[in-house]
């Protein structure tokens, strides 16, 4: 059986004519760096989330960047984050001289634990390092508790950058990925569930001056033209053929997502009450980028992967080892009393196929094989 990962070609071949189209489209007017599809890209994700300005730009690594420069983050500063996530998290604010302060994650959504929130914000302030945010993680496609996190903001004056790499799609109490914090990064990486055929990513929010800073600074710090520059910037442009087939993308995004949430229920009925898998809160809707399951204690997870492999079924880790235990980050501080949910997490996780296009034969064909491989 050929059973894909994530199915990109199959979605290929549901819009190719229509992606062929709007290539050539780009190819006969010429204009390949922000030409006019990257301005309708924008304004029509703007119009699906309800965000008032959406700034397209080359990655989300460099749309977290983009935020954090747009939020004045600035050498030294702390900012509060998941180190149970892609090291893109946690690397925006190094590669600004600014600190992430690891924290813990709730062992059943994966994300950001409001609960553990006072001790990383102690932790830091025994270093004597000034908190000035908290970034989220929309892990897996399931944006975290942005009600129980922006009180606790509020209370400490901070401000909350979404992470929504993965959850663009996704709502928290009926409020559009996008909207749920001061402002919000996510990717448009291929494996994503809006994807485009290379790099890409976006900023979103409401705050004028927030964009105002990430338009410059995704030109070099432009101010009136591209050879007038205001501030320190960066390389940061969405090429205009990655926008046109995300244009293409977005026409079927809400029938792909609601296809991923009948994948996620089909597991579940494969799969509850045998293994642990993922609940969905009662506030929120999944984009389920990953649908990510935690093995019983003391399994050898390379042994069922690999067993699942020789079923041809593929599997995959996301993620091994958390960013605090990882050279680079070793030096930054880690909430007191430690991280022992995210440790035992990063051992015990396993992310199964998951793409709008598994079929109930494809998943059965996975659970029988998981449960076979135990």
């Amino acid at each position: 059986m050929d059973l894909p990962f994530i199915d990109l070609a199959a979605q290929q071949a549901r819009i190719r004519d229509d992606v062929d189209k709007r290539i050539a489209a780009v190819l006969n007017h010429g204009t390949y760096i922000l030409g006019p599809e990257v301005k309708e890209l924008e304004a029509a994700l703007a119009e699906r989330c309800g965000a008032t300005h959406v700034i397209s730009c080359s990655s989300g690594t460099d749309a977290l960047i983009l935020a954090l420069l747009g939020l004045g983050l600035r050498p030294g500063q702390g900012v509060i984050v998941p180190s149970f996530t892609f090291a893109a998290s946690a690397e925006a604010m190094a590669v600004l001289g600014s600190l992430p302060v690891f924290a813990e994650v709730d062992a059943a959504t994966y994300n950001l634990d409001a609960d553990g929130l006072p001790a990383a914000l102690s932790a830091a302030n025994a270093q004597n390092i000034e908190v000035v945010g908290i970034m989220c993680v929309g892990l897996f496609g399931q944006p975290a508790d942005i009600t129980r996190i922006s009180a606790f903001a509020d209370t400490h004056g901070l401000w909350v950058l979404d992470d929504a790499a993965q959850s663009f799609g996704s709502t928290w109490k009926g409020q559009q990925a996008g909207t749920l914090g001061r402002v919000t990064a996510t990717s448009f990486f291929p494996a994503k569930p809006l994807g485009c055929y290379g790099d890409g990513g976006a900023v979103l929010t409401d705050d004028d001056n927030i964009a105002e800073i990430a338009i410059s600074c995704r030109v070099h710090g432009q101010g009136r033209d591209k050879y007038e520059n205001e501030r320190i910037g960066m390389t940061a442009r969405l090429d205009t053929i990655q926008a046109a087939i995300l244009l293409s993308k977005l026409s079927i995004f809400d029938d792909e997502l609601a296809a991923r949430q009948q994948v996620a229920d089909r597991y579940q009925s494969l799969l509850g009450g045998k293994i642990t898998t993922p609940p969905l809160a009662q506030d929120a809707t999944s984009s389920w980028a990953q649908y990510v399951i935690q093995l019983p204690d003391g399994t050898d997870r390379q042994a069922v992967q690999s067993r699942m492999g020789a079923k041809d079924i593929p599997t995959a880790v996301y993620y091994p080892r958390p960013m605090h235990t990882q050279p680079p980050y070793l030096r930054y501080p880690v909430a007191e009393g430690g991280l022992s949910v995210t440790e035992r997490l990063a051992g015990s996780v396993l992310a199964l196929p998951m793409h709008p296009y598994l079929t109930p034969e494809q998943q059965e064909q996975v659970a029988d094989a998981l449960m076979s491989s135990l």
